[in-house]
């Protein structure tokens, strides 16, 4: 079989005024970019969202890249089948073995490095800002978008694919989801927030939720801005974020807070 060549997005393919799905041109890879490679069967939706704001930019500026594999070049037969009847029977249809081992293949072999191979699964392991911070120290990530019931078991054994969940819901396929894992990730690569200091600051990078935030006006609908944030005193203002912090974590996410305690 002729191997596929995905579709990219980068540095080398994009200019600024493009918009977000034209970012999915062909293009040469970016050394030393990191990399999020997608196998799907619906390349289309990409960049999608991530195509905007600052992961638009990181990707237009080549700090990253994208690279998608479309399961349909794939499939079987002369209309591309991808999928079949459960076996033991059942509703629904099941991504085939052999037709997802050639997406796989031919990604892997593009991947660099350091590159975990995921499953968007919602019996995975639940993605956190832990595990965001784990991939964007490597050189990029292969994801697996399933549809329909899921994919054949046997893909996931073979390859030793990490099963990871957006959340205790299903959604329809992986794409979505793909996206908001992408998008966590991409902020914490070098260069790609504007002030360092916000991904210190923000909700789970200290195990707490993050404290309330105000600006201009000073006072809005009678409802003023805590004096404290005004007062200039920079070691009273740490300590009201941090007690504030701990309360909302503790009233709202108990589980956080149990963990925060522990530690």
């Amino acid at each position: 079989m002729t191997k596929k060549t995905p579709k990219s997005a980068g540095r080398i393919a994009v200019r600024p005024t493009l918009k977000p799905r034209e970012l999915m041109t062909d293009s040469p890879d970016i050394a030393g970019s990191w990399t999020a490679q997608i196998i799907t069967l619906f390349p289309r939706a990409f960049p999608g969202v991530l195509g905007e704001s600052l992961t638009g930019k990181a990707l237009q500026d080549g700090l990253w890249q994208l690279q998608t594999y479309d399961l349909r070049d794939y499939g079987i037969g002369k209309h591309r089948n991808v999928d079949d009847t459960p076996a033991g029977g059942g509703a629904g249809m099941v991504l085939r073995a052999d037709v997802l081992e050639k997406a796989i293949m031919d990604a892997r072999r593009g991947a660099k490095g350091t590159a975990p191979l995921i499953y968007l699964s919602p019996r995975g392991r639940p993605f956190d800002q832990a595990m965001a911070r784990d991939w964007a120290r490597m050189d990029g990530v292969t994801m697996l978008c399933g549809r329909f019931e899921g994919v054949d078991e046997r893909v996931l054994h073979h390859f030793g694919i990490q099963e990871v969940s957006l959340g205790d819901f299903v959604m329809t396929g992986g794409e979505i989801a793909t996206q908001a894992m992408i998008d966590a990730t991409v902020r914490l690569l070098p260069g790609v927030l504007g002030n360092a200091e916000s991904a210190v600051e923000e909700s789970f990078s200290s195990g707490l939720l993050e404290h309330p935030q105000f600006t201009k006006p000073a006072k809005w609908q009678g409802l003023p801005i805590p004096e404290v944030l005004l007062s200039g005193n920079h070691a009273k203002i740490a300590e009201w974020r941090r007690k504030m912090a701990e309360k909302i974590t503790r009233d709202r996410r108990p589980d956080l807070w149990d963990r925060h305690q522990k530690k």
